[in-house]
């Protein structure tokens, strides 16, 4: 029998041609998963997890005995190849991460990749991803998103990468771990201005909980509270359009008023960019030229 593919432009594929099927599972809680996901690993050939042991849990609950094998970050190309192999022998192999969406921060880009490269079918089972879920109880805008992933660890490649999506018109996602949070709502402050955001930790599971404020609110939360635990999405509104800047009257008068005071630059420059909602390093600048002129 020859199967077709959509994208074959009418002509048939050979019947060997093999098929991926990726497959999203729960992110906390068993319940959301698709009747339809179920039956795509009780029927594939081969599921390929992310970790074979993590993903045990899940199968065992459903009742799924099915080959298993690991597919993930360090497989090497020799993995890759077997499973393409195994593709070509017109196999079907389903593709699950330990949680959520495949290749949404987790592995299986270049399984796919290559797949559709060697005419493969390839289809999804959509399902449950923490960062939509996240962005949709947020409160803040969804129309138009970016998904960032985790920020670098390193202070200066971090402080790069979100002073590139401080200019994105858009709201932003990014991933964390709980003893890194601070830091890096810090970091989002001084780069991305004091915007609205929300953090969403151990969504699905019992103790979910969405925290929503400005970026400095939650900051000062987490810096009291300690390092949350579990799974975090930090969600942080796009660029606020400013009604003032740093040249306009109200904000220059606030300038003199605190050099006048005796405020430090480096006090005065956090001080007046919570209340205004400014660059740091524009406030900064003109707090340090307003003191030289006086």
């Amino acid at each position: 029998r020859l199967v077709a593919t959509g994208h074959n432009h009418g002509h048939a594929t050979d019947m060997r041609t093999g098929r991926l099927t990726i497959v999203s599972t729960p992110i906390g809680n068993l319940g959301d998963m698709s009747p339809r996901g179920v039956d795509v690993l009780q029927s594939a050939d081969r599921l390929l997890c992310e970790d074979t042991r993590h993903s045990a849990k899940l199968l065992n609950h459903f009742a799924i005995n099915r080959p298993t094998s690991a597919y993930h970050d360090h497989s090497d190309d020799r993995a890759r190849q077997k499973y393409l192999d195994q593709l070509a022998n017109g196999q079907h192999l389903a593709l699950i991460s330990d949680a959520g969406t495949p290749l949404v921060s987790d592995p299986g880009y270049k399984l796919v990749s290559e797949a559709i490269a060697a005419g493969h079918k390839v289809s999804a089972v959509p399902g449950p991803t923490a960062p939509i879920m996240a962005l949709t109880v947020s409160g803040l805008p969804s129309n138009r998103f970016l998904f960032e992933g985790f920020l670098p660890a390193k202070a200066g490649a971090r402080t790069s990468a979100l002073r590139m999506l401080s200019v994105v018109p858009a709201t932003l996602l990014f991933f964390e771990s709980g003893p890194r949070l601070t830091n890096s709502l810090r970091a989002m402050i001084e780069e991305l201005g004091n915007r609205d955001a929300a953090v969403a930790r151990e969504l699905t599971k019992t103790f979910e909980e969405v925290r929503r404020g400005r970026l400095g609110d939650l900051a000062d939360h987490y810096e009291k509270m300690g390092s949350p635990k579990g799974e975090i999405v930090v969600v942080v509104g796009p660029p606020i359009e400013h009604s003032v800047d740093v040249d306009d009257p109200e904000v220059r008068n606030a300038i003199i008023a605190g050099l006048a005071a005796g405020v430090r630059v480096k006090d005065l420059t956090n001080e007046l960019a919570l209340r205004f909602v400014l660059s740091k390093k524009a406030l900064y600048t003109a707090i340090q030229a307003e003191k030289d002129t006086a």
